[in-house]
Parts: C-alpha cells; structure tokens; sequence
C-alpha cells in the first residue's frame, strides 16, 4: 500500500504526543536512537560516514594543489570552484534520478563514484587529471546526497505521523550525525596527512567502500511507501510552484549568511587578531555547538513553534549575529576583547542554523508534488547555492576597507532579517499528497 503524506498541518499532530518529563541530553539522544527504524539508523550513520571520509580529504586539498602540485593560486580556486558546482549544482540532477529509480541504486552509483574519485585524486598530478577527479568526487555527492536527505524527509514524516514526535527531532539528528562527521574527518586526515596526501584519499576512498558494503548488505530494494515516478514535467511544476521556491530563497539567506565563516569571519579575525589563527577555535566552537546543543534545541522548538516560526526565529538569530558585531566594530577593540564580537557571531548563527536547518528540510515534504520528493530535496540544495553563488560576490564587495566598518555587516544582517517575509504563510499542502 502506498503511504500518503498527511495534508493535516503539523500541529494537529501535537496531541499524540505524551507530556516531556525532564530528562538529561544523552538519555533523550538514547530514547530517540531506539525509536527509529532500521533504515533511519542505516541512512543517519550513512551521513556520519559520508562526512567523515569527505572531510579527511578536501579540507587540504587546496593545500595539496598549490605546494605539492604547483598550480597557480588563480587555478586552485577555479578547481575548488568546479567541486562546488559538481555537486551543489547538481543536486536536483541527483534528485531526479532517485524519483525515477529510486534511493538504492542512486546511493550506490554515488559510492563507487566517490571511491573512484578519491583514489584518482590520490595518484592526479597533472592539472587535466585533478580537475577530472574532483568533477568526479563532486558529481558523486550530487548522487547519493539528495538520495539520503529525500529518503530521510520521508521517513521522518512517517515516524510523525506514527506518533513518536515531530519530525524535526529525526531531521536534527541527521544534521548532529554530519557535523559529528564534519569534526571527526579533517582530525583523520590531519593524522594521515603525517604519511601523505596519497593516504588521506586513500582513507577516505575506504570509508565510502565501508558505505558500498552496508548499503548493498542493508539498504532494502525497494522501500515501503515509495514509487518511482516515470513521467516527465516534474521541473516546471516545481518552477511554478511559488512556495516551493519561497522557501528556497530563504533558505538561501541562511546559506550566504553561513558561508560567511569563510568569508567576513576570517577577515574580522585577521583585523582584531593579527592572523587567523583563531578561526580553527571558532569553527571548532561551532562544531561542538551543534553536536551537543542541536537536539535539545530541536527539542525545545518542536514544542513551541511551528516550521514557519522555527525559521523565523532562526534567521532573526543570524540577523543578530551579523549586528552584535556591526554594534562592536566603530570601537575598533583587538585582542582578546576584539574576538569576543566574531564569538558571538558565531553562536548565534549556530543557534539559527540548529533552527533552520531542520525546519526547511522537514517543511519540503509539505510543499513537494506528489512522487518528487527527491527532486524538491534537491532543488533546495541547488537554488540555494546559486543564491550563494550570485550574493556571495555582491558580499563580497562589502568588504571594501573604503566602507565605514559597521556597514558590511549592518548590510548582512539585513538579508536574513528580510528573508523571514519569504516564508510561506502556510505549512499545509494545497496540491496532492506526496508519494515519494
């Protein structure tokens, strides 16, 4: 029987739910571990595996690039640039073909794409040879990530929808288990790194064979509740789909917003610091933030906000985030008082991200058409990065030293603020229900 996505907004759902009794992060974290399915558990630890092998290899590959190959510094940046299109860009690509041939084959092929990239990138010394492993290594995330976030949307509606709680908690721990991952990968690879770049691929090629091996062992032929849908006309439905790409747009906001770590922070470190020695604290801050505080953060939002207030509370966060360092920076302080700005910044677009993050994924399920789940999970993922693309330039401009100092960041912060009236108004379907 195929399994129908409730129209019912999400707070009708509220009822089912037995009142919280108090009880200690790890032992919530526990309980909800044991009420997931299966396949929820497989496609969850799927996430802390991708992001342990791809960040044992690509935080040093710029590094890689230009010493141990030589490429000019222009060039670095236009492979590394090429990395993000093959995969951001191409998510709704990779969506399409999981609503056609469904998540086992789709996470597979991205798996062997991955190993072979990896062990290429491993042995590439010619500049033809780098950029075809990166193409590679790109395109296989663009297979197998809109794979599993599709398939774990779906499944945490249903584990909605069977009474265990809201569907942001399961959608949090996806987000926990890749940032655990994110944490984890570049300490690995900065250990093999001691042997040599060769290694670190190599490891990180094992990793995804590790993945192969649990998914043809595990991964279930065919899913319950999913159909894969044939005909064609499923991109303009979704470019006619106003909410739909709302909801992209804003989620874009919170994007620009965050790759400003790689952006604005460095250069507020490097004026208040000297050098950007303490981004690895803050980054690292950043990290634990989510790992420790995204589920009872989750926990705390899911009883008492719904998608669309989740959001908002989010993206008025980062707003803040952007404006307590735009408030600190007529004063010109350095040092230690100087960073305690950017500090906060960063905390409060964690905060925001742990409110977004899980919100926006949840709520594409409720807006997606019927039998396109993984075609909208991945035109989310590749609208927004064009966003980034596009206002990623225009940001950068702000960073003119010619700019009195307060107003690049005054700017940033006005993006997310402004984003929260792109939110659609409503989080109830009002097509068909989907059928994944």
């Amino acid at each position: 029987m195929t399994h129908r996505i409730s129209r019912a907004p999400r707070r009708t759902a509220r009822p089912s739910k037995a009142p919280r009794s108090p009880r200690a992060p790890r032992e919530s974290t526990w309980r909800l571990w044991k009420d997931l399915s299966p396949l929820l558990r497989l496609l969850i630890l799927t996430q802390l595996a991708f992001n342990i092998g791809f960040f044992a290899v690509l935080p040093f590959l710029a590094e890689h690039l230009g010493t141990a190959i030589g490429m000019a510094g222009w060039l670095v940046g236009f492979v590394l640039g090429l990395r993000t299109f093959s995969q951001q860009g191409l998510f709704v690509v990779g969506g399409w073909l999981v609503d056609r041939w469904g998540v086992r084959p789709v996470v597979l092929a991205g798996c062997v794409l991955r190993i072979a990239g990896f062990a290429w990138l491993g042995y590439a010394e010619a500049t033809w040879a780098v950029i075809g492993a990166v193409l590679v290594i790109g395109f296989a995330a663009a297979l197998f990530s809109p794979a599993v976030e599709s398939e774990v949307a779906r499944q945490a509606v249903v584990w909605e929808e069977e009474g265990h709680g809201s569907r942001t908690r399961v959608l949090a721990l996806f987000s926990v288990a890749g940032q655990a991952g994110a944490f984890v990968g570049p300490l690995l690879g900065a250990l093999l790194l001691a042997v040599d770049f060769r290694t670190a691929c190599l490891a990180g090629a094992a990793v995804f064979v590790l993945v192969l091996a649990g998914h043809l062992w595990l991964m279930p032929q065919h899913i319950p509740g999913r159909v894969r849908v044939r005909e064609r006309g499923g991109v303009r439905a979704l470019l006619r789909n106003r909410r739909f790409l709302a909801l992209c747009c804003a989620y874009g906001t919170y994007l620009l917003a965050y790759n400003q770590l790689y952006l604005a922070l460095p250069d507020e470190v490097q004026r208040a610091a000297g050098s950007q020695a303490p981004l690895s604290w803050l980054f690292a801050l950043s990290s634990v933030l989510v790992v420790f505080a995204q589920l009872p953060v989750t926990r705390w939002a899911g009883d008492r906000l719904d998608l669309r207030r989740s959001m908002t509370a989010g993206l008025l966060l980062i707003a803040s985030g952007f404006a307590v360092v735009a408030a600190a920076r007529p004063a010109g302080w350095t040092g230690t008082a100087g960073l305690l700005p950017a500090a906060g910044f960063v905390v409060l677009l964690t905060v925001g991200q742990m409110l977004v993050v899980p919100a926006a994924r949840a709520w594409v399920p409720d807006l997606a058409e019927e039998g396109r789940l993984g075609l909208y999970m991945g035109a989310l993922s590749s609208v927004s990065g064009l966003i980034v693309l596009v206002g990623s330039a225009a940001t950068g401009s702000l960073l003119d030293p010619d700019l009195p100092a307060a107003v690049p960041w005054l700017v940033l912060a006005a993006v997310p603020a402004l984003a929260v009236a792109l939110l659609p108004r409503r989080e109830e379907r009002t097509g068909p229900a989907d059928t994944p």
